[in-house]
């Protein structure tokens, strides 16, 4: 299923409804989806860091600097997404996630809600404002997320991640998982309501466990740093590997402080990455499309 534009995504507009520039693209973040059955222990990830390390060595002018957290234990957070039954949020290109992080076995910090608007189409994904309707602290976060194709290795695609993030406690909601208050804090989503007292729910009832290693940095040289991690989901009870994912990510200005021949490098290094990890690969999704498929729900074709 391909998604609708939003009423509300004009794709030649280049300022939101009340005359805000549109956002650009300051982040670059490239990832690999892996397979759940390569992760029996923490030294699997520790032993594709060195994959990573080695493909970095055999490229001119990119450096790979490890990381000392490397050694220690793996971070752990919980994640669960929100959708109505019939994932309407996810079938028109929105994301919805709480995320929280442990530490010794309890919950540090304030849980942090990201919501966006994931899309193949640049422009359209810019036009749609998630900016949320709070009084609090946020951050807008606009990606360029490059994945291998979806059938073969040797190549890229790109989703563009307009992505909101703030604290839970910066949002003071009587019933939170109400879809009137969804379109409150994020007055996009009334496009796709249907009804006043509809609510959200966990998608598939999955409590996602994530485990997370800092595995460094890759150095692109010409200011051009990308700290990299390795992680694997599973579900919360059951212990089921769901997926596992390399990532790594540049931050600019804009899109111009990226130089051609920084930009060739990222592009040779990931390319050379697939190839050097082919057995590691699951091509065709994102972490989240496994999420959905848990019960049969199969990703929209803008995943």
């Amino acid at each position: 299923m391909s998604p609708e534009a939003p009423a509300f995504a004009e794709k030649k507009a280049s300022h939101y409804s009340d005359g805000h520039p549109l956002d650009v693209i300051q982040y670059l973040e490239a990832k690999l989806i892996l397979k759940p059955d390569r992760f029996a222990s923490v030294e699997c990830f520790r032993q594709f860091g060195k994959l990573v390390a080695r493909s970095a060595k055999q490229l001119d002018k990119v450096d790979f600097i490890p990381d000392a957290k490397t050694s220690q234990r793996p971070n752990i957070r919980e994640v669960i997404f929100l959708d109505t039954p019939d994932a309407r949020l996810y079938n028109n290109a929105f994301i919805l996630r709480r995320r929280i992080t442990y530490v010794d076995g309890f919950p540090d910090g304030d849980p942090e809600i990201v919501f966006k608007f994931r899309h193949p189409d640049n422009k359209m994904a810019a036009a749609v404002d998630v900016r949320p309707n709070i009084a609090g602290k946020y951050r807008i976060k606009f990606k360029a997320e490059v994945l291998p194709l979806k059938e073969h290795i040797g190549s890229y695609r790109v989703l563009y991640s307009h992505n909101c993030q703030f604290g839970f406690s910066q949002v003071h909601e009587a019933e939170p998982t109400a879809f009137n208050t969804l379109t409150r804090v994020f007055p996009g989503l009334a496009a796709i309501q249907k009804s006043p007292d509809e609510k959200v729910s966990f998608v598939n009832q999955a409590i996602i466990e994530e485990v997370l290693l800092p595995l460094g940095q890759i150095n692109f040289r010409k200011g051009q740093v990308a700290k990299c991690d390795i992680s694997l989901w599973r579900t919360r009870g059951e212990h089921k590997p769901l997926v596992g994912e390399f990532a790594f990510q540049l931050k600019f200005d804009s899109a111009d402080d990226v130089r051609e021949h920084c930009r060739k490098r990222v592009e040779q290094f990931f390319v050379s990455l697939q190839q050097d990890a082919q057995d590691w690969l699951e091509l065709g999704c994102t972490k989240t499309a496994m999420v959905y498929r848990l019960n049969g729900n199969a990703p929209p074709s803008h995943e």
